[in-house]
């Protein structure tokens, strides 16, 4: 056990709370002038501690006094034997006192005695690891010494089970909106019919609305025959005709045409499925009155908030700057873009869209005409590349993604309760 670099000083000039005592005269000293010294503060706290000295304020000044005609300085006494290596006449809670000012240091030392062994040499041999084919042909491995084999030595792990980027805010995103108190539609249908994926959404046949897209047409099965007569009959008479204040396209709505099997072109054939179904419910339905662009607004902004929550490493950017911009979408009105900043590209980059389905799409369904119903979309690759600084969205998936970006970019998660 050795003195720190206080204790030394401690050990030549005394204790803080014994030089503050001698520093007051038979009439004390204002406290102002004790805490100008480097032992004042500590001194005063641990002679009021020690009983050595009050606190006098009766001349309207905080002056200090002493309490006692006569002190001890344990503390220096104390700190001389353990010097000297007698901290064994020490006692021992003083000795926890001193440690606790850290004014000892206790050096723990530890030592061996080694002696020779039974496999004891001054020669040493290479032993080797592993048994080749050309040690078995010369048969020299006879005259080797090989390494015994470790069975409990771990080997090494296989460079394998990394998550991508796009996964991780994958799972983000889904665990967000579950929070948020939405539900999970099936989107793994990838066949669908032209009737949920253009006509339900009010995109004309044989119309510009509709080259947006790019469709395949399936051969086996060509055509579905399975939907709603009457919702059938609600399009067909809105394409043509219009109705609830909508001209409609005046144009002679095709069955057959609904009817052909294309590869899925957007889960929003899926949304208006769903809503199909929920506006069917007896309960109700799942959408909001007087709902409008700026609740859409409020819902992204708290959404990119509690991503910013969601992760907690240093490593991670997030989107905190938004924007929005009106669009056009053939079955919202109005719609609306969302911008977030991404700062490798030092510009704003779309990340999703959105809008109000149109009446002409919900009224069919079986909504309520005061009912609105508000659909969007997010892009997962640039969210994901804004988050992990990635400026190539080659470099995020395809051909040429380094391996090691998906090795180094680690899953930190603190999910809040």
């Amino acid at each position: 056990m050795g003195l720190s670099t206080e204790g030394k000083e401690i050990m030549e000039n005394g204790s803080h709370e014994a030089n503050v005592y001698y520093l007051l005269g038979e009439k004390g000293e204002f406290q102002d002038k004790i805490l100008e010294h480097p032992f004042g503060k500590i001194g005063i706290a641990k002679a009021l501690s020690a009983g050595w000295i009050g606190i006098d304020k009766s001349s309207g000044s905080v002056r200090i006094v002493r309490k006692i005609d006569k002190i001890e300085d344990m503390v220096k006494k104390n700190l001389i034997l353990i010097a000297n290596n007698r901290e064994e006449e020490v006692n021992q809670k003083f000795i926890q006192e001193l440690k606790k000012r850290k004014l000892v240091i206790e050096t723990n030392i530890k030592t061996y005695f080694v002696r020779k062994g039974s496999s004891f040499t001054i020669f040493l041999t290479k032993q080797e690891m592993d048994l080749t084919a050309d040690m078995i042909t010369s048969e020299s491995w006879r005259m080797k010494t090989f390494k015994t084999y470790n069975f409990n030595a771990y080997g090494l792990l296989p460079n394998s089970g990394h998550l991508h980027p796009l996964m991780k805010v994958h799972y983000e995103f889904r665990q967000i909106f579950f929070q948020m108190g939405f539900s999970e539609m099936p989107t793994n249908r990838y066949i669908e019919s032209s009737f949920w994926n253009f006509d339900a959404l009010f995109q004309p046949q044989q119309h510009p609305a509709r080259d947006v897209h790019d469709t395949f047409f399936l051969s086996d099965p060509a055509t579905s025959d399975q939907f709603p007569e009457d919702y059938v009959q609600r399009v067909k008479e809105i394409h043509e005709k219009g109705g609830y204040g909508s001209k409609g396209y005046n144009y002679e709505w095709k069955i057959e045409e609904a009817q052909k099997n294309i590869l899925r072109t957007h889960t929003t054939a899926v949304s208006a499925k769903q809503l199909y179904l929920l506006a069917q419910q007896v309960e109700g339905v799942i959408a909001e009155r007087d709902l409008s662009l700026a609740h859409v607004m409020g819902l992204f902004t708290e959404f990119f908030r509690k991503c910013g929550t969601f992760f907690n490493c240093v490593c991670f950017n997030w989107i905190t700057n938004l924007r929005f911009k009106p669009t056009y979408n053939p079955y919202t009105e109005p719609s609306m873009e969302i911008f977030a900043f991404h700062v490798g590209l030092n510009k704003w980059v779309e990340i999703g869209n959105s809008g109000m389905f149109r009446p002409e799409m919900l009224l069919p369904m079986g909504f309520p005409a005061d009912v609105s119903v508000a659909g969007y979309g997010l892009s997962l690759e640039r969210p994901t590349m804004i988050r992990y600084g990635i400026d190539n969205i080659r470099d995020l998936f395809g051909p040429k993604v380094d391996l090691e970006m998906v090795y180094r970019n680690p899953m930190c998660r603190l999910d809040k309760k």
